[in-house]
């Protein structure tokens, strides 16, 4: 995402700001996580049976038995590193945790709780992990069904998927900025308190 893909999100959110007292900040992950850990314990793991044939059908010394499965293990974890990069062996419900609790801790690092109504609101989407998620303050989550979330967050994944994710995003804040528009209508003495701009981790 460039330069101008993230100013145009910005002014999105600017314009969508406009029409509430609710805050919306917008975070791009480019991955919740590494996953370096499973493919490491799988390559250990793997490792670990190289022993036995050659103990069982060769006359080979222990010695020479434990430097071809230190061999073999370094060979498995560039092997595993490489093609399990993204998460590959990685179950999905296990990213969406991942990438969901980046999301909860995101919503308090970006100073969502600290608004003067409680109203504000996170978008946040993993991409390596295909995942998007609305996080909102008590102000707002408490009168708004979840269905009304994930009616924004469904096509935004969609735009994702097919690389339209500038324009995904700025309907996605769109629709939020609708939202918020019905619940917390701007006040008189309303102020932009957050930063517009997009988060990129």
């Amino acid at each position: 995402m460039d330069t101008q893909d993230q100013e145009a999100i910005a002014e999105a959110v600017r314009q969508a700001e406009s029409l509430t007292s609710g805050e919306i900040v917008v975070v791009i992950d480019r991955a919740a996580s590494s996953y370096h850990t499973v493919p490491l314990v799988m390559a250990l793991v793997l490792a670990l049976f190289v022993p036995w044939p050659l103990l069982m059908l060769t006359a080979t010394s222990a010695p020479r038995i434990f430097l071809i499965q230190l061999v073999c293990a370094a060979v498995l974890m560039v092997t595993l590193l490489w093609y399990g990069r993204g998460g590959r062996f990685v179950p999905g419900f296990v990213k969406r945790r991942r990438a969901h609790d980046v999301a909860l801790r995101e919503f308090t690092a970006r100073g969502l709780t600290r608004t003067r109504g409680r109203t504000g609101v996170l978008l946040y989407i993993a991409l390596q992990e295909r995942y998007a998620e609305i996080v909102a303050d008590i102000g707002i989550d408490e009168t708004i069904d979840q269905a009304v979330w994930r009616g924004i967050i469904e096509p935004l994944l969609g735009a994702a998927k097919e690389d339209r994710l500038r324009e995904g995003l700025i309907d996605a804040v769109g629709a939020v900025g609708s939202v918020l528009a019905r619940h917390a209508p701007p006040a008189a003495d309303d102020v932009d308190e957050l930063p517009n701009k997009v988060v990129l981790l």
